[in-house]
């Protein structure tokens, strides 16, 4: 890619700071740096300048760095100017550049033009923003490996693959007497099939938990009025953000909160007690309890154990169940343990998971903690990457058509339908690194980014 115009943004966060950096690229940058420096700078050094004005006053003074094209982040000519943090000066260098022939860059568009300029690949692209907005150690460090290629090489991987599969049954088109796949004549393509299919199976597991520490899981807690809802949530968010009574309906509206379980980040959400017979108000919270649980990753029954019509779980959660989401999952919390004597424990009742705690003396939930971990399939230990839903979608994608293949066209010797599939198959693969494009897919991972990225 060539670009004819050149791009400058401030790539540090508006306001006042140390250091402010205003970064160029494109064919106009060797022209802007010699005007605003009045001079000529070494390339890939710091060095120390003036940076002036239309009228040969001095703006600022610090440090310019010029990349050429195209050992640059960019792929094209860069300069950077990093001066003093003043929003003020910032503003001026800005102004100076786009005087001297550059345009406003647009959200992302500088890591948009590496990608476009082959520097980086899509997943690359898409680490750059995960690393920049990563809430936990673990995420960051997930993103890192990302950036570095570690989820790139296994798809291409993949790729290759299919590639090779595909030049044997093409091969075999133009050859009628050879177009014939069985299991008798040809199990070596069988089994190059189960092992790709195998492996998208591996890395997609892997992409799930990619995608959950990257955006988090969302658990919502929910059940009767005054069983202990917002003392739990007090408890995961390690503040009094709820109201605590023996007033039922305390809680009116959703309540949020943003934590780390052992590095897993999770949304957790307080909601209005759930009862037959709310006034107005309550029944606009219950209406609002009903919205979040039916999106929650995982919903939290918080049940008062010390009420004996409520404390055997194989009649409670059947009715329940029905109005969860296909996709949420559930554990029943038996609160209050402290006043039955009962112990903490984890059991499975009409395929429920329940756990006995008390959230007032904090028993039981460290256990809570570890089971809300495993139902997500997080563990701190084990290394990965960062992953978007559009990169599961794509794995999905792929493993659906080879499973065709292996399913329903192995035994009918169409082989130009099981060459269509494995053409689609690595072209689901291609989306995941930009290897094929859709615009629609490039537009929303760059419209996230901030301007000067």
């Amino acid at each position: 890619m060539k670009t004819t115009d050149t791009i400058a943004a401030q790539a540090t966060p508006t306001g006042r700071g140390g250091v402010g950096i205003i970064r160029v690229s494109g064919p106009l940058t060797a022209q802007i740096s010699r005007k605003i420096l009045d001079k000529t700078i070494d390339v890939r050094s710091a060095n120390f300048c003036n940076f002036f004005s239309k009228d040969k006053k001095i703006i600022d003074q610090g440090l310019a760095i010029y990349f050429s094209a195209p050992q640059s982040f960019t792929g094209e000519d860069v300069l950077e100017l990093h001066g003093h943090g003043g929003q003020v000066i910032m503003d001026l260098l800005l102004r100076r550049v786009l005087e001297l022939g550059a345009r406003l860059a647009n959200p992302g568009e500088f890591t948009e033009r590496a990608f476009l300029n082959h520097k980086l690949d899509l997943i690359q692209t898409e680490a750059i923003a995960d690393l920049i907005n990563a809430a936990t150690e673990k995420a960051a460090q997930n993103a890192m490996r990302s950036l570095q290629g570690e989820f790139s090489k296994q798809v291409n991987k993949l790729a290759s693959l299919l590639i090779e599969l595909r030049a044997q049954i093409e091969a075999t088109i133009d050859f009628v007497e050879e177009a014939e796949i069985k299991k008798g004549t040809n199990q070596n393509f069988i089994n190059n099939i189960n092992n790709i299919l195998l492996q998208i199976k591996q890395l997609k597991n892997t992409a799930k938990r990619g995608v959950i520490l990257r955006d988090g899981v969302t658990i919502v807690i929910t059940g009767s009025p005054n069983t202990g809802k917002s003392s739990l949530f007090n408890c995961l968010s390690g503040q009094d953000a709820a109201i605590v009574t023996d007033i039922p309906g305390t809680t009116r509206d959703v309540l949020r909160s943003w934590i780390q379980i052992d590095g897993l980040p999770a949304h957790v959400l307080d909601t209005a007690g759930l009862h037959d017979q709310p006034d107005l108000i309550e029944e606009e919270g219950i209406r609002r309890a009903w919205e979040e649980i039916k999106k929650a990753d995982h919903v939290l029954l918080v049940v008062d154990s010390s009420i004996n019509e409520e404390s055997d779980p194989n009649k409670l959660t059947g009715d329940f169940l029905k109005e969860l989401s296909p996709h949420s999952s559930l554990t029943v919390l038996y609160n209050k343990i402290d006043l039955t004597g009962e112990a903490t424990k984890l059991i499975k009742a009409n395929n429920v998971d329940c756990i006995y705690l008390s959230t007032k003396t904090g028993t039981g939930l460290d256990l809570l903690m570890q089971h809300l971990k495993s139902k997500a399939g997080f563990q701190a230990t084990e290394e990965g990457f960062s992953a978007r839903r559009r990169h599961l979608d794509a794995l999905e994608r792929a493993e659906n058509y080879l499973q065709n293949i292996q399913n329903n066209l192995l035994d009918s010797n169409k082989v130009e339908l099981i060459a269509e599939e494995l053409k689609h198959a690595q072209q689901a693969l291609g989306e995941i690194t930009g290897e094929v494009l859709v615009d629609d897919i490039l537009n929303k991972i760059f419209s996230e980014f901030c301007v000067g990225k």
